[in-house]
């Protein structure tokens, strides 16, 4: 859509146009943090009263469960002495199921900030560049537009269990990596997406979806010899960071073993420490089947509902023919998530990194009217940010 287009666009859907003075221009610019800070700011206050209401801190529940073992991990290492694993076996490599990156990150930051607010202002800062990245990848995919950008990040920003993106968690900064490895992808940037998504290995396992996506479109682009052979850059620079760090810590497990023992060692650590393991999906539809049947938690229903929204969202982007890059990365997220024994009340945060399955929201969202669109996404930041409150405050282990 040229900018032409794309202003009457605006102008007709009842947004002021942009005059292209200082201000107007400045304002654009700033529009994404905006929305971002402006969503995540209404997630944090409504945190804050139900930690009041319910007699505990909002630092405490920022940096609770996961957000502990990563400081922990900034603070000493991975080398923390035996902890009871899930059998309530001492074991001395359970830390090492966390991946370097964002402590490492906590770590250079401590001393000019103090280890607590290093990780929540990494956090902040990710989810800023996230943010950027979405209000790009907006405007570039097939009938985006500035506006379905913007419109984007509001609704990534207030997706369930967002307030994940303002804790001591890994959720902004790997969101951040792979949003600007997929607008690497659909702009042909090879070598930036090949090195985002190394570094989106270093941050979780997750990664693996975004590896995939890359393997697919450097393929593709290989096939049609579209690039000549800058694609096998990002083939090449993609999977390094996280099977580099899966090798390293088999190396420290079992420094005598085979290369696929090693490979699988993280597994391991994953099933021994909290449960988790591949099971193809039987225990997430198990967990369905009983809350469909006779749950009365409105946690387990939430879960539900997000689990099913998230369904149908991959349903509409491949019925609509999106990008395949966007359909490939969201599929291998929902797997990841869905397929494993994983704690069932932590998927709707193990499915925000999916934010692909938003853009047929957001490109169908920038047609309406300006009003449509702000009572729409208000609504959804009030849910959300109740969603993430209760989840902190009133259940126990939501993330």
């Amino acid at each position: 859509m040229s900018g032409t287009a794309e202003r009457r666009g605006e102008a007709a859907a009842g947004l002021p146009l942009n005059l292209g003075g200082p201000l107007s221009r400045r304002s654009t610019l700033l529009l994404p943090a905006l929305v971002y800070l402006g969503v995540r700011a209404l997630g944090v206050v409504v945190l804050t009263v139900f930690a009041a209401v319910h007699d505990t801190s909002l630092w405490s529940r920022l940096t609770a469960w996961d957000g502990e073992w990563y400081l922990k991990i900034a603070a000493h290492g991975y080398d923390l002495g035996p902890i009871p694993d899930a059998f309530d076996v001492p074991n001395p490599f359970t830390s090492r199921a966390f991946f370097p990156a964002y402590p490492f990150l906590i770590r250079v930051l401590t001393p000019p900030f103090g280890a607590t607010a290093a990780a929540l202002i990494i956090s902040l800062v990710a989810g800023l560049c996230a943010a950027y990245g979405l209000a790009r990848l907006g405007r570039i995919v097939r009938g985006g537009s500035r506006r379905a950008g913007h419109i984007l990040v509001a609704l990534f920003a207030a997706t369930p269990m967002s307030i994940a993106l303002s804790m001591a968690y890994t959720e902004a900064l790997f969101c951040a990596l792979a949003v600007w490895t997929l607008v690497a992808l659909l702009e042909r940037r090879w070598e930036l997406a090949g090195v985002c998504c190394l570094a989106a290995g270093l941050v979780r396992s997750t990664a693996l979806a975004l590896i995939i996506a890359v393997a697919v479109a450097a393929v593709t682009a290989l096939v049609r010899r579209t690039d000549g052979v800058r694609p096998l850059a990002a083939l090449a620079l993609a999977p390094a960071g996280l099977f580099g760090y899966l090798w390293w810590t088999g190396l420290r497990v079992h420094p005598g073993a085979g290369l696929a023992e090693q490979l699988s060692t993280w597994s391991d650590l994953e099933w021994q420490g909290w449960l988790t393991r591949f099971d193809g999906g039987l225990s997430t539809a198990q967990f369905v089947a009983e809350v469909l049947t006779g749950s009365n938690t409105a946690m387990s229903v939430l879960t539900v509902g997000v689990i099913a929204g998230a369904l149908a969202g991959f349903v509409v982007l491949v019925r609509q023919r999106r990008e395949a890059v966007l359909a490939v990365y969201a599929a291998g997220v929902m797997f990841l998530c869905l397929a494993s024994s994983s704690l069932m009340h932590a998927k709707p945060r193990f499915l925000l990194p999916a934010f692909t399955l938003l853009v047929p929201v957001a490109i169908a969202l920038a047609k309406r009217r300006t009003a449509t669109v702000v009572q729409v996404c208000s609504a959804v930041a009030l849910l959300s940010a109740w969603f993430g409150a209760y989840a902190l405050t009133v259940w126990e282990y939501a993330v």
